[in-house]
């Protein structure tokens, strides 16, 4: 039975990872920060099968203790401070884990491989905000990083640092440049989860507008559930490597707009969104479509779900969960 270590467990990609790698019969072990953390009982409905292990990315002690306790073949490494906006506000504690805390888990790796430094896979979950102001479109995987937040900085030495250990140690160490995915379990400050759970409430008469920022940013919007696949596949090729992992398509905060009212029969929407500029980014990152072509070739993978279906699927979860008193 193959074994894996996954940090961010208490994430949605981490719980849909978990999920994968137990339905192929893994030993999967969670890192989580702190013994009060509220989401540890989450993962422990979802994925009771899952081995607990406290630790800090910021605590290079205590990833060792992780590692010797879990003993895993794969690592993958998908905590950080993620909320981009925050990034703004605490630069510092952004870059303590999202960036330094993956030269702590590189390490806290090689350190326990000893002698044989590909034995443990590691993957790193980069992101398209490096990307940031666009050098070209689409993005691949050698296009020019350029990021425009505390947040795609750190993602930036996370990525290099990954590359780095790779080519210094020679650790099949694996970088996943996942362009925006979500969920139904995506966190509510996100603007994509915050759009579905106000389309329900809106639908449900529990509430009446809902107030965001630039409405014309374009991403390109998957599934999460699909992006876990290719992280696995990641760990599973003879030689590591860095992917863009995205659908090929952008779609701008209007169009997800569109489709989530129109999934409830409303389909002027103006005066339920109103524009704050609380929401608006000190610098913006216009325009993110990324080209997967070298994952689909080298990895096999294709996303499954439609950006229609996605946003039905948020809207359709978050009105259940209000109808429930979630």
């Amino acid at each position: 039975m193959p074994s894996a270590l996954i940090t961010g467990i208490t994430g949605q990609d981490g719980l849909y990872l978990a999920e994968l790698l137990l339905e192929k019969g893994y030993d999967v072990h969670g890192l989580i920060r702190g013994q009060n953390n509220p989401r540890r009982e989450l993962v422990s409905t979802l994925v009771p099968d899952v081995q607990l292990h406290n630790g800090d990315l910021t605590d290079l002690s205590s990833l060792m203790r992780a590692m010797r306790d879990s003993e895993p073949d794969e690592v993958y490494n998908l905590g950080a401070i993620s909320f981009v906006a925050y990034s703004w506000e605490n630069a510092f504690i952004t870059s303590d884990v999202t960036a330094t805390g993956v030269l702590n888990m590189l390490e806290a790796v090689r350190l326990h491989a000893g002698d044989d430094a590909d034995r443990v896979r590691f993957y790193q979950a980069s992101s398209s905000e490096m990307f940031g102001k666009v050098q070209e479109v689409p993005q691949t995987e050698r296009t020019l990083l350029w990021p425009r937040s505390p947040y795609g900085v750190s993602k930036v030495y996370g990525h290099y640092m990954t590359i780095n250990y790779r080519e210094s140690y020679g650790m099949h160490a694996s970088s996943g440049i996942l362009f925006n995915h979500e969920s139904p379990r995506r966190g509510p400050e996100f603007v994509t989860r915050k759009i579905s759970q106000a389309v329900a409430r809106i639908h449900l008469g529990h509430q009446e507008t809902i107030a965001l920022g630039n409405l014309d940013a374009e991403r390109d919007w998957g599934y999460a559930g699909d992006y876990v696949e290719a992280m696995w596949r990641m760990l599973q090729q003879d030689e590591a490597d860095d992917y863009v992992i995205a659908t090929g398509e952008t779609h701008s905060i209007r169009d997800f707009l569109d489709l989530a009212f129109a999934h409830v029969a409303i389909d002027d929407w103006s005066s339920y969104v109103v524009q704050d500029p609380r929401f608006m980014r000190p610098a913006e990152v216009d325009r993110l479509v990324g080209d997967a072509s070298k994952a689909r070739d080298k990895l096999g993978w294709t996303p499954t779900v439609t950006f229609p279906e996605l946003v039905a699927m948020m809207v359709d979860a978050d009105i259940a969960a209000v109808k429930a008193g979630w």
